[in-house]
């Protein structure tokens, strides 16, 4: 089983693996808030358990092996954020900091416990996929908000990102999963959006909030 360290490397690679299959060893130790030779060891290590494979001087890959380990360790993430929303109360700004600490708990019977008090949910509460027993993760066919044209409707079902600064706004404006989100039109000076949330008065949400949000179109 690898270190918490280990882990936080294996899951950073597995997300930077999603902008592209060659991991730059800079990128990664920007990520991670360290050192590029300090990096570079640690992929040494990783590469001694066949986790990644690395030359010197060439981008990282995460192997076969490599990325079903990060998608296990981003599974336990994901289902603690859901149980502590959904089962604990929690407000889904909440969750992440507990998440980040209870995914190194080698319980596989705990997490299997979560997962089935859950009856086994395909998304944690920011709409992200949660990687299956085996690592698999489903693929996502939504759409921005951006994409949407005038008077189309979409229900929101992910976030692309889902910082604490974010997901306060979204309190702020009462948007959440599963509200239904009408797009007025799009102003032309800013690309400012104004929708209306399940009907409401609507609001203004800024070009950066607007493109966080991915909707399922209804």
């Amino acid at each position: 089983m690898p270190t918490a360290v280990k882990e936080n490397y294996l899951k950073t690679l597995y997300f930077l693996s999603k902008e592209s299959p060659d991991i730059n060893i800079t990128e990664l130790s920007k990520r991670l808030g360290v050192s590029k030779p300090t990096a570079s060891n640690m992929m040494k290590s990783l590469e001694e358990n066949g986790w990644v494979d690395h030359q010197k001087y060439k981008p990282v890959k995460l192997t076969k092996k490599g990325r079903k380990v990060a998608a296990l360790i981003i599974r336990k993430h994901r289902l603690t954020e859901m149980f502590l929303h959904k089962v604990m109360g929690f407000g889904w700004e909440e969750v992440h900091m507990i998440a980040e600490q209870m995914e190194h708990l080698d319980s596989k019977k705990l997490f299997d416990r979560m997962d089935e008090m859950l009856e086994h949910p395909l998304y944690d509460p920011h709409g992200s996929p949660i990687p299956d027993k085996n690592g698999l993760i489903a693929i996502q066919k939504f759409h921005k908000l951006t994409h949407l044209t005038s008077s189309q409707k979409g229900r929101l079902s992910a976030l692309t990102n889902s910082s604490e600064g974010l997901l306060h706004y979204l309190n702020q404006c009462q948007i959440e999963l599963g509200v239904t989100l009408e797009l007025i039109r799009i102003e032309p000076f800013d690309d400012s959006c104004i929708v209306s949330a399940n009907g409401k008065p609507p609001i203004t949400l800024s070009k950066k909030v607007a493109a966080c949000l991915m909707v399922d179109i209804i």
